[in-house]
């Protein structure tokens, strides 16, 4: 051990990743794998700081950014966190899409039971609903997946103790509500989630905060509804971070296939080119009603439940959905954080801002009290009146310039003895000298509101807020701070008293009457003075002077004259900074000082750096076709044979049910779409080569 208490250092020659080899993280605790492992810690790190950042201030595009921020945090918190700590969690598919566009319908007839109700009023406010096979409970029951939701059951007594025997919710709408059907495959999970574009704010957040903690989102829509525009920028944003997307296009009608056709052109525009899409026809093939019991029929979804069954039947299918899902969420996460660190960047500066604006108008009320106190301008009016009473010299002060010789007998009196009336004189200073402050203090308050307001960072923290003048009680500090300092003054003559002269003689003369001379010499400049007004300031300063140095001696005057001002001025000083603490306080209590997008930007840059590390080692094992399915089958699974290309390929799913898409080419004409590799069975496929 060192003599800090921390363990002995490795020895400096070895090499990093020797020393690192040797510890232990809870991360590694959690997986296996050792690249998922240091992925995991750098990810947490950077929970940390995100969960750190603040953004109050009105910067430019911080609106965005907070939005920003609280994305990012879910994504963490709701899916990728649990997903890399439960690696082996079913694959976790969420239903959503526009109001009204069959969510729960399609999952009831896909399962071939009500398991979730579907909404009769709008908006729909019951809570999301996830379906999944009864040997998969205990990955759900658990805060492993959407740790954030409250967890209900329908065979079991939810956690409020409400009523909860039928399908309907018996929690709030941030409940999570948990179904067990044996018709899923075991390793797949369907979630029903609030409607995209709900009226009620809640539902919509709640709906956008599932569906980025899907690993796969099946988004539904309608022919009357497939170009709105909200759903789009759902799936923007999962095309941007490159989601594993599949679209169900709900309630087509006989004759109006074309609209598949041009929801497919608004995918490619919108990135999500290689995304499968499944149409569900409005009637049957004789016109009859779809619904049968609140169901489908098995050939309308078939397409539909035996690409879901194969999908999540298959654990090789599953991990590579998830993985790719969870690689685009690393990415997308790395591009948040580092916009989010340069606008924490700009709130730093931001911050800075506001505080030079106080700190330069009260560093200017301060300068200002300074030149007010040295340039003869408070030994005017009442304070030159009760001075010349002071020493009995009036009469010869009006005439100053006419009988100068008289400065010695008026020194000569005040050194016999005969003073009077110093607290006037003093009495005099303090009420000149809280003039001059509360004048600065008054025009810094103004000034420095007046800044703020004019800078959107400042003007939002003066709502509500009295600052554009000074505190009302300013003036009982001002007068408190002004007779501590005069304190201070009879404090330095006592001392001086006691160390040259001796504490008798300067008793003699008075600690009163020694303590006023010096204040006056400290205000003796006559720079601001014009006239007679100089000869009279300048007699004042004289007779003052030629006191204190009949005591004290010329250097020990010029001393303590010097030691004097300083001590006004920090106790100015401390007054206005006083002042200046109403502002500062508002950014303090925000934290923005502590901003630092640097701090983000490493911890960004640490899970670039590990998530390339996990992918260049990640295993990718390629065994050929895709393996059966383990568990139940989904309601139509099989029912349903897509074309296959000569190589034995499947084509793309959602071809208007297995017909293919007809495209225009450049002159017209309309020629078959060529088939694609859909995304699951691309990464199955056998190397050729």
């Amino acid at each position: 051990m060192t003599a800090t208490g921390r363990p002995d250092d490795p020895d400096e020659s070895a090499e990093p990743d020797e020393r690192a080899a040797g510890a232990v993280s809870v991360s590694s605790a959690l997986t296996p794998d050792a690249g998922a492992a240091a992925l995991l810690d750098a990810l947490d790190a950077l929970r940390a700081r995100l969960g750190a950042l603040r953004l109050p201030l009105e910067t430019p595009g911080v609106h965005h950014a907070r939005t920003d921020l609280a994305r990012a945090t879910d994504q963490l918190d709701d899916y990728l966190l649990p997903r890399l700590r439960a690696e082996r969690a079913p694959l976790l598919v969420v239903v959503g899409g526009s109001t009204g566009a069959g969510k729960s319908t399609l999952v009831n007839s896909l399962l071939g039971e009500q398991a979730t109700a579907p909404g009769v009023l709008r908006p729909t406010t019951r809570a999301p609903v996830l379906v999944h096979h009864p040997l998969d409970a205990r990955w759900f029951t658990g805060d492993r997946v959407l740790p954030g939701l409250a967890r209900t059951s329908v065979h079991g007594t939810p956690p409020d103790g409400g009523r909860d025997d039928d399908r309907g919710p018996a929690a709030g709408p941030r409940a999570l509500r948990l179904v067990a059907s044996s018709n899923l495959p075991q390793g797949l999970a369907l979630l029903d989630a609030p409607d995209v574009d709900s009226v009620e704010e809640a539902n919509r957040d709640l709906a956008a905060q599932l569906l980025g903690a899907a690993d796969l989102w099946l988004f539904v829509t309608t022919a009357a509804r497939y170009a709105d525009a909200v759903p789009w920028e759902l799936l923007t944003t999962a095309a941007a971070r490159r989601a594993q997307v599949a679209l169900v296009l709900d309630r087509v009608d006989p004759g109006t296939e074309e609209v598949a056709a041009d929801l497919r052109r608004l995918m490619t525009e919108h990135g999500l080119a290689e995304a499968a899409l499944f149409v569900v026809p409005e009637a049957g093939p004789g016109g009859e009603t779809v619904l049968s019991d609140g169901l489908l029929p098995e050939h309308a979804v078939g397409e539909l439940a035996t690409w879901l069954t194969g999908l999540g039947g298959d654990p090789d299918s599953r991990a590579r959905v998830i993985a790719a899902t969870r690689d685009g969420v690393v990415d997308d996460l790395v591009r948040r954080a580092n916009e989010l660190a340069t606008t924490a960047d700009v709130q730093h500066a931001a911050d800075t801002r506001l505080r030079d604006v106080v700190e330069r108008h009260h560093a200017d009320a301060l300068t200002q009290v300074e030149a007010a106190t040295s340039d003869g301008a408070l030994l005017r009016g009442e304070v030159l009146a009760r001075w010349q009473d002071f020493i009995g010299t009036g009469e010869f002060f009006r005439s100053l310039e006419a009988r100068a010789g008289k400065v010695r007998d008026a020194v000569g009196r005040v050194l016999r003895g005969r003073v009077k009336e110093a607290p006037q004189v003093e009495q005099a200073i303090a009420h000149g000298l809280e003039s001059v402050i509360l004048d600065a203090a008054e025009q810094a308050a103004e000034r420095t509101h007046a800044a703020w307001r004019d800078d959107a960072a400042g003007a939002a923290l003066l709502d509500g807020l009295e600052l554009s003048r000074t505190a009302p009680g300013l003036r009982r500090e001002v007068a408190a701070a002004i007779r501590a300092w005069q304190g201070d003054v009879l404090e330095l003559v006592r001392e001086q008293g006691e160390s040259r002269r001796g504490t008798a003689r300067a008793l003699s003369f008075g600690v009163n009457a020694l303590g006023v001379s010096l204040m006056v010499v400290v205000f003796a400049s006559t720079a601001g003075l014009t006239g007679l007004e100089v000869g009279i300031a300048g007699g004042t300063a004289v007779v003052a002077q030629k006191l204190l140095e009949a005591v004290f001696g010329d250097d020990a005057v010029r001393r303590l004259a010097a030691q004097a001002k300083e001590r006004l001025a920090a106790r100015v000083d401390a007054v206005l900074r006083g002042q200046s603490a109403r502002y500062t306080a508002q950014l303090d209590a925000l934290g923005t000082d502590d901003v630092r997008g640097d701090r983000l930007r490493d911890a960004a840059r640490d899970v670039a750096d590990a998530a390339r590390r996990e992918r260049a080692t990640r295993s990718r094992a390629d065994d050929g076709l895709t393996r059966p399915w383990s568990g139940g089958m989904l309601r139509g699974a099989g029912t349903f044979r897509p074309p296959t290309s000569p190589e034995g390929i499947p084509g793309l799913p959602g071809t208007l049910a297995g017909r293919e898409v007809t495209v225009q080419d450049a002159d017209g004409a309309g020629s078959p779409e060529e088939p694609k590799v859909p995304f699951w069975r691309r990464w199955r496929r056998k190397d050729q080569g």
